[in-house]
């Protein structure tokens, strides 16, 4: 899993910055935002130390245009300026229109215990916001020093602080619940970083629809920098996406998929109208942190506020960036509090409603199916970026909270004993209780409504300024129809419940239905019109792509086995290439006693020369990779011919600090004859003429077969940077695979297949491409496909007991099954002209496979394993076993590299 990760806002009113000083990272995040506002993430590459602003506008115009175009016309529509004066130019540079009525008091209660450092940041971040009403809260739960308090007095003397002696967030923020002076209450946590318009998202949510009762945001990392940080985001994080949702009871019960609270946000961002909890309890203070659950406390509230009839709405404007925890440690004890906390708020709303028992209990033996045994299954069949026992702490984590709220209440009872009861004071503390119930901001006192079942019937001109619908409240539903002129653009149902529409609600629901009529009709734009002028305005077109630098050294790792007229063309090619830098040439001779190489190489004095008398390709590669000193090691044959400029084509992608591997096409240099023909028939070695590249997501995108890395290229035309052979996790080739083993090939496929399970990317560059010189009898033909028919069951098999990928067998028993049946009936109906000698040659290979990787690991235990790869830096006598030796034994000899 690559990390750090560079996590970065983009805001696309500003021209798109070039973010510089990005050595130490191997990717970024951006948070892409219009106005402020999100709307998703983008992910690119770093290339030398940079992410350019023209690989920015690139992803972003491919992953988000149509998001930018729907929140372009929300921000035309609901502008005062009459929409048909607008062009695409100008809804580019409009803002979203700003809530223009009374903003209600807001409390921000932050709930901390014993972390002043976290407080610090949070406070910081809190004292910025933008908004004209604020009174901000820190609860202290059961702190062992005064280090908060000193704190808070000392540098926010605006900031109130209590202490809460009883120990449990849900104490915590049900202390906040009697301390707030706000008619609004939002929480958030010691260890976020809110945004500094997160409480006027909040706000205008309550503020224009009167029912919402609870609103949650949006969750970002703060920072992705170590590998739990990481793994916590993979595994679903804290975000709930960039779209609004309305959550409500839609009958008499609640669906059982909405019991599924955890979908609707996280306790780090929510916020609800402080009468509220006159109407439905506090929070339960045998859940959460603090406890034995270790969590829920967020979840049963979200659940109660449905059950009771209440409106829950997630806005994704109202956002806050989070600090994942940084150790592996702290993640995984988290990950497994997350299934107690879970399990916990189960038990305790099917405890607490009985009549929703089965709901809960349905929902939670789907989630354990659903979530931990699918996700356990998956591990085992395959590995994935979250480690197995993360899966397995969760899964235990949610057994052992189905036994936990029980404990937490008698906790609870003897917490009442000792401190006493804390929800009585509300008489005497609450705000709420010492005044009328406060009637909710944007609510208007109206004389008796007669509701009907009927559904309002409004027709909604966009031509006009909007306006909210307000003569709706006698309606539980309302059908809208939308016309912009004379077109009639559609209708859509808005389950408003007796209650007004927002113009933000109407638009939310509606832009994303009628987007591109929209454009058609107001705009006079199809879509790909409007995409190409998005790409007008954000396209930002780099002068110079980025290469290389030429300080960079190269070794080209040659593996020959007694082909010296091959070998001498194919020096001579890459003597010849354009370049400037330091190019190291290491051929390793595979069969040195039938002195054919020696004298080839002589001709070339620049050449290191390596001698591997254990016969194997990838004994030779990983010999030649040993004595290499370069930073990027390419990997090619000696039948190959190679045009001059393919050694930079080759290096470019390696400017990004992600990309681990690069391969190139391999072409034929002819086709004269039946056998060189039928070897393209067959596939041959090229990749077609198209780039793509593949990483840690392609790894996991292949839920049944084996994966594919047959496709992605050849070590007869592959590069690799030169760290990944000292990576724990991938190293050196496999000696019981590839040509001159029993078992066939594979060497180059279980590398690329190691070092993309690690996390790195591999990048297929078509334009690099050689020419390869087929075997041109049936015999070589035939010994080819065999040993590639072997080479591919072993492959497999090695995906299979090395790293516990069952694809690979399925791929065995399965895949080539009905692969070689396919074939075989496409041959009976004349309607391929593969030969049936040649399908039934590979099927014998196939099924030789096994015993030839084991053949091949017998061999391996005789002969040994390679020399381990030491990065050029480390390298000295002191750290070099026996170097004379050494050197003596592979038969090496130091020249001069060429430039």
């Amino acid at each position: 899993m690559l990390f750090p990760i560079k996590v970065v806002d983009i805001e696309l009113t500003q021209p798109l910055p070039t973010f510089e000083g990005l050595e130490a990272y191997m990717g970024l995040k951006g948070l892409v935002r219009l106005h402020g506002v999100p709307l998703g993430y983008v992910e690119a590459p770093i290339s030398l130390g940079r992410c350019t602003a023209e690989t920015l506008s690139k992803r972003i115009l491919e992953q988000h245009s149509w998001d930018i175009i729907c929140q372009l016309l929300k921000n035309g529509l609901a502008s005062p300026q009459h929409p048909k004066d607008l062009s695409l130019e100008n809804l580019i540079g409009l803002p979203p229109v700003e809530y223009e009525g009374e903003w209600p008091l807001v409390t921000v209660a932050v709930c901390t215990r014993d972390r002043p450092d976290d407080m610090k940041l949070c406070l910081e971040a809190l004292s910025k916001l933008d908004y004209p009403h604020l009174d901000i809260l820190v609860v202290d739960n059961a702190p062992q020093t005064g280090s908060t308090k000193e704190l808070v007095a000392n540098s926010y003397p605006s900031v109130r602080y209590v202490r809460e002696p009883r120990p449990g967030l849900d104490w915590a923020r049900n202390r906040a619940i009697l301390e707030a002076k706000g008619e609004i209450i939002a929480y958030t946590d010691d260890d976020v970083v809110v945004d500094p318009g997160w409480v006027k998202a909040l706000a205008r949510v309550f503020s224009e629809n009167t029912e919402v009762m609870a609103v949650t945001g949006l969750v970002v990392p703060y920072e992705l920098e170590t590998q739990a940080q990481v793994i916590f985001e993979s595994n679903g994080g804290f975000g709930r996406g960039f779209e609004q949702h309305w959550y409500r009871k839609t009958g008499s019960k609640l669906p059982w998929q909405l019991l599924g609270t955890g979908q609707f946000g996280t306790g780090a961002n929510m916020a609800y109208r402080r009468s509220l909890f006159s109407k439905i309890g506090h929070f339960d203070p045998a859940l959460d942190v603090g406890t034995v659950t270790n969590g829920g406390g967020d979840l049963e509230m979200y659940f109660r506020v449905l059950q009771e009839g209440y409106t829950l709405v997630y806005e994704p404007r109202a956002m806050v960036r989070h600090r994942h925890r940084a150790s592996y440690e702290k993640l995984k004890a988290q990950i497994t509090n997350n299934g107690i906390g879970l399990y916990s708020y189960f038990v305790c709303g099917a405890t607490s409603y009985p009549d929703e028992r089965s709901l809960f209990l349905w929902i939670g033996l789907w989630w354990f199916v659903y979530w931990n045994l699918r996700r356990l299954w998956i591990n085992f069949k395959h590995p994935t970026r979250i480690p197995s026992e993360l899966v397995w702490g969760e899964m235990k984590g949610s057994l052992t909270g189905l036994f936990r709220y029980q404990q937490a209440c008698q906790r609870v009872r003897q917490i009442v004993q000792e401190f006493g009861e804390q929800i009585p004071e509300l008489e005497t503390n609450s705000h709420a209780e010492q005044q009328n119930e406060t009637v909710p901001v944007g609510a208007v006192e109206e004389a008796p409504i007669h509701y009907s079942d009927g559904i309002a019937i409004r027709q909604v001109r966009l031509e006009q300024p909007l306006q909210p619908l307000t003569d709706i409240c006698n309606y539980g539903v309302t059908r809208v129809f939308l016309t912009l002129g004379e077109d009639l653009l559609g209708s859509l149902d808005i389950d408003n419940r007796y209650h007004p529409i927002s113009v933000d609600r109407l638009l939310n629901l509606a832009i994303p239905s009628f987007s591109s009529k929209l454009a058609e009709a107001w705009l006079h734009l199809n879509d790909t019109e409007v995409c190409n002028r998005l790409q007008q305005h954000y396209r930002v077109v780099q002068s110079q792509p980025v290469r290389l630098p030429e300080q960079v050294k190269v070794t080209i790792n040659l593996a020959t086995f007694d082909r010296p007229d091959d070998l001498r063309n194919c020096l001579r090619c890459l003597l010849a290439q354009d370049t400037q830098r330091e190019v190291e040439i290491v051929v390793v001779d595979n069969h040195p006693s039938s002195g054919l190489t020696p004298p080839v190489v002589a001709e070339f004095p620049s050449i290191k020369l390596v001698n591997e008398p254990r016969q194997g390709l990838a004994y030779a590669r990983n010999a030649g990779f040993v004595a290499s000193t370069g930073e990027i090691i390419i990997a090619t044959d000696d039948d190959v011919t190679l045009p001059s400029d393919w050694l930079e084509k080759i290096l470019a992608p390696f400017a990004r600090h992600d990309v681990m591997i690069v391969t190139g096409n391999v072409l034929p240099i002819q086709l004269e004859t039946l056998s060189q023909q039928a070897f393209e028939e067959y596939g041959g070695l090229g990749r077609g003429f198209r780039a793509f590249e593949v990483g840690g997501d392609w790894f996991e995108s292949v839920p049944r077969y084996a994966l594919p890395t047959w496709s992605l290229g050849a070590t007869a035309n592959a590069a690799f940077r030169a760290a990944i052979l000292s990576h724990p996790e991938i190293g050196l080739m496999d000696e019981a695979l590839g040509p001159g083993m029993p078992s066939g090939v594979g060497e180059d496929t279980y590398l690329f297949y190691k070092t993309i399970k690690a996390g790195y990317t591999l990048v297929y560059e078509p334009s690099a491409y050689v020419w390869h010189k087929h075997r041109n009898t049936d015999a070589a033909l035939r010994r080819q496909l065999y040993g590639y028919s072997k080479g591919h069951v072993s492959y497999n098999l090695t995906t299979w007991f090395r790293d516990g990928d069952w694809r690979g067998i399925y791929q065995i028993l399965i895949g080539l099954s009905s692969y070689h049946l396919k074939r075989l009936v496409l041959w009976m109906l004349g309607r391929r002209d593969y030969p049936l000698s040649l399908i039934l040659l590979e099927i014998w290979g196939n099924l030789a496979g096994p015993w030839s990787l084991w053949q091949s690991h017998r061999r391996v235990e005789r002969e040994g394993k390679s020399d381990r790869y030491i990065p050029p830096a480390e390298r000295s006598e002191a750290k070099l076993e026996a170097p004379v030796e050494l050197m003596e034994r592979v038969g090496v000899t130091t020249l001069e590299p060429f430039r």
